[in-house]
């Protein structure tokens, strides 16, 4: 026997449906990339996202076609993400930050038929222009009085005269709930990018459970700033939860760096805001040495990698709480978020820090499986190693237009490329990436671990640990880090800051001190690129110990 509910379709539009009806007036504030700071509310999103819906229907656009953007964090760029999804669209939002000839294979990839760019990324178009002759137009996300002149890009479009005499009335289709509504790709640091296609119904389901106080815990009582991009996994889920439950949506636009968030912050009452550890070291430093301090921040998210313990510390002692999550691009992304239960409240705060430095407990919805080598599950006990693999409705069950399966198991099960440990309450804890483990003699050195025992050292700014081989063990770690101003760090410091800490086997060999770090295009250590450092750094130690 079914049940007698209403089969009503989980679609974006009802979001934004939803936000103009019963939280018109809640502020959207933007810091623009032409300078001002724009306001307008719930309502006035909802009647721009229409207009834009109508004028692409009038360019000839089809249900199921892909519009791409290359964009930052404002209110375009959010009308883009209801007006493309919500008429039938597919808005595959492009990082910007890779490399020029991925997103050239992405765009091509995904044939894409139009696309919407901001002013900052004039560059990368003009340089890509040979490879856009397939699109239907290209559109500056700006005015007339700003609008860019080329010659390379005969297509040229304005946003704003595009939609300017379109109704702002547009009546939303209603179609199946799985039907695709996003598209984003992974970084590809292991090969080319892959696609991953969010359907309404995942996006939806994914913003209720972003919602819940064990998750991001987002209300109407909320400021909420998105720092991780749009072009990042759709800022996390941000722009579709805090339209569901009604916050104000403070968008930050290019202005990343300590200065420019502290005073967004201030100036608009955040309350609530999400990114990577990279972007909070640099707004971190930048208050200690102005000595300021938060007046309504009150929680904070960090993702795309682990938080050093040290980090949550510093939030901490400034007043803010700060929720570990974890997700990637094909689990929408999040998956876990670090919520301590009741009978941890009694817990000594440093046992407290441990379980909210680890990536968190599964949300409900999605599942989670932690296998050892011999592919059965491991012993709860929050200490021995497994992969970790997971499956539910907001998590991709193959890539877009790839044969490639090699991802996910024959009973259905996507592998993560984690290597964690999981205890009795369900708290999983990431040990490393199965590729940067760091193998010696027949034991598993968790390169994660030593990266947060350095970057709690004081002279320390940002530490990465990776390994090299070795003809005795295999392989053993090295520490390469990056310091403080005017600090210093030697190998014998590093010998002494690790003995208390860990085991002498997985103390690292050697030190290698760099001006900075590289990372990926969405924040993350690149080890690949830290791998090849250290092999230089020792090739030029061994010529000159040989050369002497």
């Amino acid at each position: 026997m079914l049940g007698m509910m209403m089969n009503t379709p989980l679609l974006v539009s009802s979001i934004l449906r939803h936000a103009a009806n019963y939280h018109a007036d809640t502020e959207i504030v933007s810091q623009t990339v032409e300078g001002p700071v724009h306001r307008y509310t719930y309502s006035d999103l909802s009647k721009r996202s229409q207009k834009l819906a109508n004028a692409l229907q009038n360019m000839g656009l089809k249900h199921g076609d892909r519009v791409a953007t290359l964009a930052w964090n404002g209110y375009r760029h959010l009308e883009l993400y209801y007006g493309v999804s919500g008429s039938g669209l597919v808005c595959h939002t492009i990082n910007p930050r890779l490399f020029q000839d991925q997103i050239a294979y992405i765009i091509e990839h995904a044939a894409d038929s139009v696309l919407f760019a901001d002013l900052t990324f004039m560059p990368i178009l003009e340089t890509l222009a040979p490879q856009l002759s397939t699109l239907k137009a290209v559109v500056i996300m700006t005015d007339e009085a700003h609008m860019p002149q080329s010659d390379l890009l005969p297509n040229l479009r304005c946003y704003e005269t595009l939609i300017a005499a379109e109704s702002d009335h547009f009546e939303w289709p209603v179609f199946d709930e799985n039907t695709a509504s996003g598209l984003c790709y992974t970084s590809g640091t292991t090969g080319k990018p892959k696609g991953v296609l969010y359907s309404h119904r995942s996006t939806i389901l994914h913003a209720f459970a972003l919602s819940l106080p064990d998750a991001l815990c987002l209300s109407a009582n909320d400021t909420i700033t998105p720092i991780v991009p749009m072009f990042h996994v759709n800022a996390w889920g941000l722009p579709y939860a805090a339209l569901m439950v009604g916050a104000k949506l403070v968008l930050p636009g290019p202005k990343l760096d300590g200065a420019s968030l502290y005073t967004l912050f201030e100036k608009e009452g955040v309350t609530m805001t999400a990114g990577v550890p990279t972007v909070w070291l640099g707004l971190l430093d930048w208050m200690q040495a102005n000595g300021k301090t938060f007046s309504s921040l009150q929680r904070l998210v960090i993702g795309g990698s682990s938080a050093p313990p040290v980090m949550i510390s510093r939030f901490q002692k400034l007043g803010v709480q700060v929720r570990h999550a974890w997700g990637m691009t094909e689990t929408s992304p999040v998956g876990l978020a670090a919520a301590l239960l009741p009978k941890h409240e009694a817990l000594p705060d440093k046992e407290k820090l441990k379980l909210l430095a680890k990536q968190g407990r599964p949300l409900f919805g999605v599942e989670f499986r932690v296998d050892g080598d011999d592919g059965q599950p491991i012993a709860r006990d929050g200490k021995m190693f497994g992969a970790m693999l997971v499956r539910g409705p907001w998590i991709a069950s193959a890539y877009f237009n790839s044969t490639d399966t090699s991802a996910h198991t024959e009973d259905g099960w996507f592998n993560t490329g984690d290597v964690v440990t999981i205890d009795q309450d369900g708290f999983i804890q990431i040990v490393d990436r199965s590729k940067d483990v760091v193998k010696s003699g027949g034991e598993w050195i968790s390169s994660i671990e030593l990266e947060n025992i350095a970057q709690a050292h004081p002279a320390i700014k940002e530490a990465a640990v990776v390994a090299r081989p070795d003809e005795r063990w295999g392989e053993r770690p090295v520490l390469v880090v990056q310091l403080q101003d005017d600090a210093t760090f030697t190998k014998q410091d590093m010998i002494e800051l690790y003995t208390e800490q860990v085991s002498k086997w997985s103390i690292p060999d050697d030190l290698i001190v760099v001006d900075e770090l590289p990372h990926t295009a969405t924040g993350k250590l690149l080890k690949t690129a830290i791998r090849k450092l250290i092999q230089e750094e020792l090739d030029k130690l061994a010529a000159d110990k040989k050369a002497n």
